[in-house]
């Protein structure tokens, strides 16, 4: 048996008698005089309710919103604090509508997410329906606002009352704090309905992209007048829309090749937000290595369309940019910021996945009418300051392999200084060997020429390159010429091209021409896409 110190035992005794006695609290005399009372009620009800505002607030944000189909939209609506209250719809990118449907402390956001194709191809299978689309979008928000409502109450008091436990550290408290959170999400509610003004659609205010607001906003007076027209080309930019989805998803299968390096270029997207998956799908079935994007991003170049790039950084591969002439110095400054994303310009060279790139901006900034006469001039300027560039890099031992720039014209005065030079601008694909040897390869649009393209009745087909580069050489050893058949087809046209030296029996064949517009048959397993006239001459969408 273990013999335990008397000093141990005395010791232990003490601490219990201590923890056993009363416990005495000091005298506060300052307390004791009236000086240290608690605070006044006004200060402690202004407490309370800054806790339960603020928790209410951030309970909003963490879990306050639902998903709800729209008629044949996808949306996420979510409840918002706010002074003046209001309806606020957000269409990304091209901009944001607002209207002034309901006065009260709170405001309903509606982020349209996507188009749903299931739901769009039933509208155009069956045109009767337009005329109850209507009733059937009301019936669908009234849903979304009834469930909104039920998740924003759980949010607003899990908030107020987690705030309040953490400040108070007294349950009731903390539990009194959820309730008058409750209460106040219930009375702003209640003045909301009060309040509620259904003809405000009429009056809506648009902020954004200045080209769109018509499209948007439209005229109530043309829509009710002409409806017959108006749904007719509802269907038909439904119809477009669907088919471009579709487009995704025909994209045929690859093997990689474990002695290339894989570029993908584009071109020219002009702000077409299908553009992204196709670009991703191309990166996952062909094992890209690096992208490359020669210009035309955005079709005005304004603040507004940033949020248009965000997917950048989710498409699976590094990013090698130069701006178009339709991309703006704001447009350059928000890629500059993002991740995974190499921005050239002034002839800056950057290796990326093996290679080494080198680009310009475009000097031309035409979208607000102020370019100046003298647009070939500066391009060939560009094009000259983008050579000496290539002639440095190769002086300082770091040879360029791919320059890129967005005008043709720019890209033909590096001849001669590098192997290849990217390009696009005219919205149709070219390659030719220039008189001193380099490559010259113009991407087509890899946004079939933007969103204007949904309502053509021919819009342009959607065209990127993969480039397949030799690791060791890092010249070009072959490419596929990829063409999906616009909105309104959903095939996809894969041509296999050989440069000059790589084409079979080309030692012997003297006749074999510079331009390799010769290609192998198509490498896909869907018949090919009919073909689209080429665009003449230079375009500026």
């Amino acid at each position: 048996m273990v013999r335990v110190p008397a000093a141990a035992l005395h010791t232990t005794h003490r601490i219990r008698t201590a923890l056993r006695a009363p416990v005495r609290r000091r005298r506060n005399p300052a307390a004791e005089a009236g000086l240290g009372r608690r605070p006044r009620p006004w200060s402690r009800a202004a407490g309370l309710v800054a806790v339960v505002v603020l928790g209410a607030w951030l309970g909003l944000l963490v879990v306050g919103d639902v998903r709800v189909p729209v008629g044949p939209m996808n949306t996420t609506m979510t409840l918002r604090p706010s002074l003046t209250g209001g309806t606020k719809i957000n269409l990304s990118p091209l901009g944001a509508l607002q209207f002034d449907s309901h006065v009260a402390p709170l405001r309903l956001d509606v982020n349209v997410d996507q188009l749903d194709p299931d739901r769009a191809q039933a509208l155009v299978d069956h045109p009767e329906r337009l005329s109850g689309l209507q009733d059937e979008v009301a019936r669908d928000v009234g849903h979304g606002t009834l469930d909104l409502a039920a998740r924003s109450g759980v949010a607003v008091v899990t908030g107020a009352t987690a705030l309040g436990l953490l400040v108070y550290r007294r349950p009731r408290r903390a539990l009194a704090a959820g309730g008058l959170a409750l209460a106040l999400l219930a009375a702003s509610g209640g003045t909301a309905y009060a309040t509620w003004n259904p003809d405000s659609v009429l009056e809506p205010r648009f902020s954004g992209l200045l080209s769109s607001a018509p499209s948007l906003v439209g005229s109530a007076r043309s829509i009710v007048t002409e409806f017959d027209v108006y749904q007719k080309e509802l269907a038909r930019l439904v119809t477009n829309v669907t088919k471009l989805y579709d487009a995704t998803s025909t994209l045929p299968a690859y093997a990689p090749d474990p002695t290339t390096i894989r570029v993908l270029h584009v071109s020219d997207i002009h702000l077409n937000p299908a553009s992204w998956k196709i670009i991703a799908s191309l990166v996952k079935q062909y094992k890209v290595d690096v992208i490359v994007d020669s210009g035309d991003t955005m079709d005005h170049g304004t603040a507004a369309e940033n949020g248009f790039l965000d997917p950048i950084e989710d498409l699976g591969a590094p990013y090698v940019w130069v701006r178009g002439n339709h991309d703006s110095l704001v447009t350059q400054r928000y890629l500059e910021r993002m991740k995974n994303v190499h921005v050239l310009d002034g002839g800056r060279a950057v290796s990326v996945a093996g290679l080494r790139f080198a680009g310009i901006g475009d000097p031309q900034f035409t979208p607000d009418r102020s370019t100046k006469p003298g647009a070939e001039a500066s391009q060939e300027l560009a094009g000259a300051r983008l050579a000496s560039a290539l002639r440095d890099q190769r002086a300082a031992g770091t040879p360029v392999d791919i320059a890129i720039a967005h005008e043709p014209s720019a890209a033909r005065e590096v001849d001669g200084e590098v192997p290849l030079v990217l390009a696009g601008h005219i919205h149709h694909q070219k390659t030719e060997v220039m008189k001193y040897g380099t490559r010259l390869r113009v991407e087509g649009s890899t946004g079939g020429s933007g969103l204007r393209a949904i309502e053509g009745e021919h819009p342009d087909p959607i065209q990127a390159s993969i480039l397949y580069v030799d690791r060791d050489t890092r010249r070009l050893q072959a490419w596929d010429a990829i063409e999906l058949g616009g909105l309104g087809l959903t095939t996809a046209e894969v041509s296999r091209h050989l440069p000059k030296e790589n084409q079979p029996g080309a030692a012997s064949n003297p006749s074999t021409p510079q331009s390799t517009g010769q290609s192998t048959p198509p490498s896909t397993g869907q018949s090919p896409a009919p073909s689209s006239p080429a665009p003449s001459g230079t375009r500026d969408p």
